[in-house]
């Protein structure tokens, strides 16, 4: 038998506004608050969960793990805008002009991706 994920942790300094950008963006709901932390699961409760977890430093350099996101049930450009309209900055990491996804960040500066194709398909898409 193999490990699984069971939770995916965000810092936060302040987990409030982070949990409900999350709870937004994912259309989950809260399955726990308590001393800070807020835990976020799917309607199905099927995992892994998403928690928010109190620090008390900032975030300081660029994320060495992060989401990545794929539209669901709508258009790559309807969901750049829902984000958008959710809080969701743009952000620079390095990435080039020639990228199939856009790379965002969480109201305490957290990246992530909304791809419009995932890396496998990209590739294995003819010239």
């Amino acid at each position: 038998m193999s490990a699984r994920i069971s939770c995916i942790c965000i810092d936060a300094v302040d987990p409030r506004p982070v949990a409900d950008f999350w709870a937004a963006v994912l259309e989950w709901e809260v399955v726990e608050d308590s001393d800070g932390l807020i835990s976020l699961a799917s309607p199905g409760r099927d995992q892994p969960t998403l928690d928010i977890v109190p620090v008390q430093e900032p975030k300081q350099v660029k994320n060495r793990l992060h989401l990545d996101l794929r539209a669901n049930r709508t258009s790559f450009e309807a969901e750049l805008g829902r984000l958008e309209s959710l809080g969701a900055q743009r952000v620079d990491v390095g990435q080039g002009p020639d990228v199939t996804w856009v790379v965002f960040a969480d109201p305490e500066g957290n990246e992530f991706c909304l791809l419009r194709l995932s890396v496998q398909e990209a590739l294995a898409a003819p010239d």
